[in-house]
């Protein structure tokens, strides 16, 4: 996790950030006089407006981050209003589930403002919320979604100097073969089993059980994603209630010593939410029992009853994306591993451009996409890779396209490297090296083109001395390799 690429530091910047903003959110609500559940509040909002708002402009997101109350405020309502009608509140609360998972379709902002909405239902559950705290809640998140943005964007807006890459989207269809419909229906009817048993298994806190089935199906796209995101959000949990178990215990709700650790939480949370999902549920376990602890409702029965929910809540979502409408792993694999291919051609182009003189062109935003794709690419080979899968050939393809994407995205970061030189000069032989590179890009994400031969790779170039066209080599090479495995017929996959 600590070793694993971040370029420009982003994973970095953004968890500073999300402390600082969080920070200020919870400072500003204790300041005008708000309650410990309005404070919470305010928190979870400006945690969800930094965490989840991910459209590719400055501009849209701050778009999106003013939306948020328009989906959030009337489910609040919704939720507090329904407290204590458990039937209409369980109803309600899937066909939340559904309309969000649902409003993926439209990619990044239908994304956040689908978390946003299931979550302002979670957290009236979480902090038992009724009717007359809506004000207070109201003024809380507003509160909350101001001093976020004023951080995201006023003080530390990072993204006008990198711009974000751009969220890739679930392969597209129409009607059941679309992934977000598929997936809407199988997260209400895993919401349904888990709900139905999280109440067997406790009254009060049968919502950590739908959490789990919500929060398991965001960025996944196959069931071989959805199965494995299942175990880690377990092994997660399992851990992060052991640590409970000897911190968050022992500190009951101590303010100021519990403040910290939560900071830290959030800190652990932005950091590894990319590179390990496991470590995040860690962090966002670790977090839960603190805030429990804040609210004087902590102890070793309620750790247990956590880790006994989360198990209800893999348990629907396994049978959910086994029995109803199963998405499989192949599709979504090969259209995440052709993006990231043409990725690597886009990225060898403009630092081609960079280095031909043309100062508008900038690898650094492909560089950064192209980590993007790999993370998803990685999610959907996970089930392939897993020390547990039985499907041996399966598993060394798998590994083989991983090592050989990895190769393209460090040859592309050091080819990057040169372009952002300003002595770096061009060589005629460059382009000759990216029309290779273009050809053997259209070699696998083209049926009817001819594959290029391995041993072509090298040229005719005497390429020694030219660093940037032994990087260029390297990833025409690796590219050229790609062909076996990804060639491999589907029923043998």
């Amino acid at each position: 996790m600590f070793h694993a690429p971040d370029p420009g530091r982003m994973r970095l910047r953004s968890a500073l950030r999300a402390v600082l903003g969080i920070g200020l959110a919870v400072t500003l609500s204790g300041l005008v006089g708000h309650s410990l559940v309005a404070a919470i509040t305010a928190g979870l909002a400006a945690l969800l407006a930094l965490f989840t708002v991910g459209d590719p402009t400055v501009r849209r997101q701050a778009v999106t981050t003013a939306l948020l109350p328009v989906v959030g405020f009337p489910v609040l309502a919704l939720a507090t209003a329904l407290h204590g009608h458990a039937l209409l509140r369980d109803a309600a609360f899937l066909a939340v589930v559904g309309v969000g998972v649902y409003a993926r379709r439209w990619g990044p902002r239908g994304h956040a403002l689908g978390i946003f909405a299931f979550m302002a239902f979670f957290m009236t559950q979480f902090l038992h919320a009724v009717p007359a705290q809506l004000p207070e809640l109201y003024t809380a998140v507003a509160l909350a979604l101001t001093a976020s943005s004023a951080v995201r964007f006023g003080f530390w807006c990072y993204e006008r100097r990198v711009p974000p890459p751009v969220l890739p989207v679930p392969v597209p269809g129409r009607r059941l073969s679309r992934v977000t419909t598929r997936q809407a229906i199988q997260a209400t009817v895993a919401s349904a089993f888990a709900l139905g048993v999280g109440q067997l298994l406790s009254e009060e806190r049968w919502y950590w059980a739908v959490g789990t089935v919500w929060w398991i199906f965001v960025n996944t796209t196959s069931r071989g994603e959805t199965l494995v995101r299942g175990f880690r959000r377990v092994a997660g949990t399992l851990t992060g209630i052991v640590i409970g178990l000897v911190v968050a215990v022992e500190l009951d709700g101590a303010p100021v010593p519990t403040a910290v650790l939560v900071a830290l939480c959030v800190f652990g949370i932005f950091y590894t939410a990319a590179v390990s999902y496991t470590w995040m549920m860690l962090a966002v376990t670790v977090m839960a029992g603190l805030l429990y602890g804040l609210l004087g409702v902590l102890d070793h029965d309620l750790l247990v009853l956590r880790l006994a929910e989360t198990g209800a809540g893999a348990a629907g979502v396994a049978l959910a994306v086994l029995l109803v409408l199963p998405v499989t792993t192949h599709a979504t694999t090969h259209a995440w591993i052709h993006r990231a291919v043409q990725c690597v051609h886009t990225c060898t182009e403009d630092a081609a451009a960079r280095l031909a003189g043309k100062p508008d062109a900038d690898p650094a935003p492909g560089v950064a996409e192209l980590e993007l794709l790999l993370g998803r690419v990685r999610l959907s080979l996970a089930p392939l890779v897993h020390p547990l899968s039985p499907l041996r050939g399966r598993k060394a393809r798998a590994r083989q396209v991983l090592a050989l994407l990895d190769d393209c995205a460090r040859e592309i970061r050091a080819l990057a490297g040169i372009a952002a030189d300003a002595e770096a000069s061009h060589d005629a032989r460059l382009t000759a090296a990216c029309y290779r590179v273009e050809r053997a890009v259209e070699a696998l994400t083209s049926p009817d083109t001819t594959h290029p031969e391995t041993e072509s790779v090298l040229g005719q170039e005497n390429a020694a001395d030219v660093a940037a066209l032994l990087h260029l080599h390297a990833i025409e090479r690796a590219l050229a390799q790609l062909a076996a495995p990804l060639a491999a017929r589907p029923a043998s996959r």
